[in-house]
């Protein structure tokens, strides 16, 4: 961790379970402003499930969970507020099939942040020319192939200019061809400053992109370092394994 940056995002003894499914166990975790974490492990082992406690969208069941210097249980946090600041990306976009890419766009700066039509609209071609996609802003979501519905998705979400982006594995719903051109645009938000979590089996992708490897199994984090450090040599025999098996495909 470094000592110029400011923590936004705390995570302390955090359990979650759904039903008597014990999903988050123990969980600990601090990612800083600005931070890239790339959140990567078998499926099932509550890599989702952090990042959607992260925006409100599950509840924990004990610990405490604070964002952007919120504690999240607390009854008096402003979610309307504070939600906007959070963008998130899905695995299935999640655009409004009945609005255009602009409209998709320009929605929730205008009626959550209270932005002009005007503004708003610049705003969203500015962030479409950003995923090079400025050219399908009048079409809508279905005329679109898969990898630049989820580039529009990004779009949308960076038009809310949030300080967190928490992606889902953005690119599992994507054919392979399709994949490349969503991670690429990713990889061009490495320099805003915007603190992300990505969830992805991407192994290449998380090397470039990310401050910070977290490896979870089970429920538990298992280890985490820098991508150089976890890529190379890490330490368990879980990621060891994972990693190898990844590697064959």
């Amino acid at each position: 961790m470094s000592y110029d940056r400011v923590p936004v995002i705390r995570v302390n003894h955090v359990n979650k379970y759904f039903g008597d499914l014990h999903v988050l166990k123990n969980i600990h975790l601090t990612v800083e402003e600005s931070e890239k974490l790339v959140i990567c492990g078998p499926s099932g082992s509550g890599k989702s499930t952090i990042i959607r406690c992260l925006n409100g969208l599950e509840t924990i069941n004990s610990g405490e969970l604070s964002v952007l210097h919120k504690t999240i249980k607390d009854p008096e946090v402003d979610w309307p507020r504070l939600r906007p600041k959070i963008g998130m990306l899905f695995q299935q976009f999640n655009l409004f099939p009945h609005l255009s890419i602009l409209d998709n766009c320009t929605l929730a700066p205008r009626i959550v942040k209270g932005l002009p039509t005007k503004e708003a609209v610049e705003l969203a071609y500015h962030f479409l020319d950003k995923v090079h996609i400025a050219d399908q802003a009048e079409k809508y979501p279905i005329a679109l192939s898969g990898g630049q519905q989820q580039r529009a998705a990004i779009a949308r979400c960076l038009c809310m200019q949030p300080d967190i982006i928490l992606f889902d594995e953005p690119t599992s719903a994507l054919d392979p061809e399709m994949i490349q051109e969503v991670l690429d645009v990713m990889l061009g938000l490495v320099s805003s400053g915007i603190t992300m979590i990505c969830v992805t089996h991407e192994m290449e992708f998380a090397r470039k992109f990310s401050d910070r490897v977290l490896f979870m199994d089970g429920g538990k984090i298992i280890e985490q370092a820098k991508p150089e450090v976890f890529f190379r040599s890490p330490e368990s025999e879980r990621a060891k394994k994972f990693l190898e098996q990844i590697n064959l495909h």
